[in-house]
């Protein structure tokens, strides 16, 4: 018996031992598990040797960039919806049967499947810098535009209703965080990483706001200018390519959605006080970012596991998630008084669902315009981030502040403005 019989028979023991509830095929072409459902595909005996040399999280996210491992009549949303999942017994299995296949698997010395450096620069750096945005956001414009919105919105939508589609979705979002700010005709907005223009946009046209963004991508600056001028809105909004640091002057009313993930743990003391500089008195701030879970202490709850150390590889490069409690502590340091908080967890569930069912579906465009290996890891992501937001394993937050003051704040006494 051949190498690769033997990683077919390793592959074989370990599937029918745990049963996981989908069947596997083999790069043999061999099918092993139950008829109908998704199937994982494995198209290369490396895996055997990959997963022995190397068993952890950064081997089987490779393994799926490469398309060492695919899923065929499904996706990994389906597999993830088996209720097996979560239950695999490891312990259960023969490992003297496995022990006794696997040596002249790892000594075939079987040339590995190529990979592709899809890693960022400062994986590790707290804090996000030029370089590691445009890592992100500046791999196409036209790629985003695939499964995003129609008005290009990046950042968690909101669902009156969770049966509505992605465009009413954003629609209602930029709307939401208007009416938290309580826009109106003559403010000056600032948005601290505008993305593609969307925010600046909606809160000229429909509430009146003089708008001006800063962000860090040359790719979607461009975009957004473009479409800033197509609105005929030149004369109301402006953007610069420039750190939040850099920024001078005061303004009625402060966003950041979707962008303090970027900061970096260690420049929070620099981030909220530069906001709380930029905020006119009597100003509104509306903080919208992801947070992780607290556990006890910070050292626990600061640790970076196996999955969140993947993401700030491959896709956020430097960045760094705070806890709820973080936030609202920096910021009443920081001389903020918090008026409102929301958690949008459901709302990002569905979000990233309908960005990876909208990618999935227009797939075979993805890789045309990024390549195969780049279109798997944003499936991937995308797909994660929405079970990651489903399991409750991390959370998002709408908070709304103001520079702490004696007397009246000038907000309305309830939200019921806010659903109107």
């Amino acid at each position: 018996m051949d190498a690769t019989d033997r990683a077919a028979r390793i592959v074989r023991t370990v599937v029918e031992t745990l049963k996981p509830g989908f069947a596997v095929r083999l790069w043999t072409g061999e099918r092993i598990g139950p008829a109908g459902g998704p199937v994982l595909a494995i198209n290369d005996q490396d895996i055997v040797w990959q997963l022995a040399r190397r068993p952890n999280f950064s081997t089987l996210l490779e393994m799926w960039i490469s398309k060492t491992i695919d899923v065929e009549d499904g996706s990994l949303f389906d597999l993830y919806a088996l209720p097996s999942q979560g239950k695999l017994r490891l312990k259960a299995l023969p490992k003297l049967a496995i022990l006794r296949d696997l040596p002249a698997v790892l000594f075939s010395r079987k040339q590995m499947t190529r990979r592709a450096d899809l890693a960022g620069r400062n994986p590790f750096v707290s804090g996000s810098n030029k370089q590691a945005i445009e890592h992100h956001y500046d791999i196409s414009n036209a790629f985003y535009g695939l499964f995003l919105d129609e008005r290009m919105v990046y950042t968690c939508a909101y669902f009156t209703d969770f049966a509505n589609g992605i465009d009413q979705a954003q629609q209602d979002k930029l709307n939401h965080i208007c009416r938290k700010l309580r826009l109106k005709p003559g403010d000056r907005l600032l948005d601290i990483g505008c993305g593609w223009g969307a925010m600046l946009i909606h809160a000229a046209k429909h509430y009146g706001a003089i708008g001006h963004g800063v962000s860090l991508s040359e790719e979607q600056t461009r975009l957004a200018r473009e479409r800033i001028h197509a609105e005929g809105l030149d004369d109301r909004i402006t953007i610069d390519i420039k750190s939040y640091t850099e920024l001078s002057g005061s303004y009625d009313k402060i966003s950041s959605i979707g962008m303090f993930e970027a900061v970096g743990l260690a420049n929070h003391a620099t981030y909220f006080s530069t906001i709380h500089r930029l905020l006119k008195p009597g100003g509104i701030y509306l903080h919208h970012a992801i947070t992780r879970r607290g556990k006890g202490s910070a050292k626990k709850t600061l640790r970076k596991g196996a999955e969140y150390k993947a993401l700030i590889k491959y896709i956020f490069p430097g960045g760094e998630v705070d806890t709820i409690g973080m936030t609202l502590g920096n910021l009443e340091a920081h001389g903020f008084l918090v008026h409102d908080v929301e958690n949008l967890r459901e709302h990002y569930a569905r979000t990233c669902r309908l960005w990876a069912e909208r990618l999935h579906a227009r797939f075979d465009e993805a890789i045309a315009e990024v390549g195969e290996a780049k279109a798997r890891l944003w499936l991937l992501y995308l797909t994660g981030c929405s079970i990651t937001f489903e399991r409750a394993s991390a959370q998002i937050f709408q908070t709304v502040a103001t520079k702490r003051a004696r007397g009246s704040s000038g907000l309305p006494p309830t939200r019921a403005d806010l659903y109107r």
